[in-house]
């Protein structure tokens, strides 16, 4: 019957639909990253590595959550941090990936970019879910991660709609140089705060984020690492209230 009507069925699937597949298979894969992270990091404790939950307990743990959190709601119980973390991380994330099915996605790279913008935003508001928030007008210290956090939420979802609703580039090379200096950098920051106060910690921060492009231009980066590390010297603790130290222990010593 196609030959007679001047074509040949295909029997190969649309390169279209293997894409989005692609793509949502890629989005459930993000959506239990933390999880499985975990349940890597459990490994150790198999050989005294390292203190936490045992593999089998850490996975039965994640897969109750994953499971019954959204029930947990509806009963009004109360929520562990496993079903916080499934609920506003990973069903988020996993309902991103139901829509990814049915939608064509114009610019990938925008539409990834920004769906990847939304899970680091969401695990922030995860992570600082336990912290004090605002009483009247005083700031508490979860005030400020959780304002950023549905900032960056609002602009992943920005950047992923525009990848839908305008044509753009398909995925570029991917380059781990980026990636891993800022993530060294927010793991300096978070081991040297204490000792090295905040003022040391923030500008060396800054630098280390900055080896992570080639175009990076030292004198004009050490000018706006200045300017930021001033800006954070003023901002967290004066109008943030937060108790952060300013200079290095051995110097108040």
């Amino acid at each position: 019957m196609a030959d007679t009507m001047g074509h040949t069925a295909s029997t190969t699937p649309d390169a279209s639909t293997t894409r989005n597949t692609s793509v949502a298979l890629g989005i459930v894969v993000l959506a239990v990253a933390p999880q499985i992270f975990e349940l890597v990091w459990s490994l150790g404790t198999v050989v005294g590595l390292g203190a936490g939950r045992t593999p089998l307990s850490a996975l039965a743990a994640h897969a109750m959550a994953l499971l019954l959190a959204f029930p947990s709601i509806v009963a009004k119980t109360a929520l562990s941090p496993d079903s916080l973390l499934a609920l506003i991380y990973s069903y988020p994330l996993f309902a991103i990936a139901i829509l990814t099915l049915f939608v064509k996605i114009r610019a990938p790279q925008d539409y990834i970019g920004g769906i990847v913008l939304m899970a680091v935003a969401l695990f922030a508001l995860w992570a600082s879910s336990d912290l004090q928030g605002m009483h009247g007008f005083s700031f508490g210290a979860g005030t400020a991660p959780r304002m950023f956090g549905v900032l960056l939420v609002a602009l992943g979802a920005g950047i992923a709609l525009t990848g839908l609703l305008t044509d753009g580039a398909g995925l570029s090379h991917y380059s781990w140089r980026g990636p891993l200096f800022v993530a060294a950098a927010i793991v300096f920051f978070a081991l040297a705060i204490r000792p090295l106060g905040l003022i040391v910690t923030a500008f060396s921060s800054f630098l280390i984020a900055a080896v992570g492009s080639y175009e990076t231009k030292w004198i004009e980066t050490i000018i706006v690492g200045a300017c930021l590390t001033l800006g954070c010297a003023i901002l967290f603790p004066y109008i943030l209230g937060l108790p952060m130290p300013m200079f290095p222990r051995f110097l108040i010593q």
